[in-house]
């Protein structure tokens, strides 16, 4: 038998879904998916810009994907709340496949077509890549469980990536995946928070958008 838990009424979890800082390979406009690139100096300071407003928010829990460009932002957010910080590679990026490591303008001149799918969000025509529903099961499986760990009124930051989150975010919102998303996708250091529905009705998604590309300079 589960056990039941009491909880004040009106509490509500909180998640806030971080994107990693600008990496040497964003700025060098090349295709990363699970590849391990490093956060640039652009990226570091980022991080060091954003995690002060989020230690603000008081999290109890901190995780990250496995990747260092994310694990390294998930460090700055967690030595600023006094926090230890859990990776979890459920977190990570799309594998991409045959084309990570490739530019961007190499892509466009040698695979035109499927560049434009790239571009556009419609990743399946990319060869070898993850499937979106393979992406949607393991971060959301990941959230999930993060979720469940906090206290009734707790709130947790995730890091990740910036197609992994935008996967997340319509699942966990909408319950939907589409391809392309019906989401933008965030910038770097940009992050989402997702409010628990506290006295949802059968049916109804755990959680709403509360915010969605918020960023250092608009606060926290």
């Amino acid at each position: 038998m589960s056990e039941s838990r009491t909880e004040p009424p009106g509490a509500a979890r909180t998640l806030v879904l971080l994107r990693h800082g600008e990496t040497t390979w964003n700025a060098a406009h090349r295709i990363q998916g699970q590849v391990d690139s490093e956060l640039s100096p652009t990226g570091l300071a980022q991080a060091a810009a954003v995690a002060p407003g989020l230690a603000a928010l008081r999290p109890v829990a901190v995780w990250t994907s496995d990747l260092q460009r994310a694990a390294v932002t998930a460090r700055h957010v967690a030595g600023a709340a006094g926090l230890e910080v859990r990776t979890d590679p459920r977190l990570r990026e799309f594998g991409l496949g045959e084309r990570e490591g490739v530019t961007h303008e190499d892509y466009a001149e040698r695979w035109p077509q499927e560049y434009v799918d790239f571009v556009t969000g419609r990743w399946s025509s990319v060869p070898g890549a993850e499937t979106l529903q393979e992406v949607r099961a393991r971060v959301e499986a990941c959230l999930t469980e993060l979720a469940d760990t906090l206290p009734a009124d707790g709130l947790a930051v995730a890091v990740a990536h910036g197609a992994a989150l935008r996967v997340a975010v319509e699942a966990l919102v909408a319950g939907t995946a589409s391809e392309p998303s019906a989401y933008s996708g965030m910038t770097n250091c940009g992050y989402a928070v997702l409010r628990e529905r506290p006295l949802r009705r059968s049916g109804e998604p755990r959680w709403r958008l509360v915010a969605y590309n918020r960023t250092a300079d608009a606060g926290a």
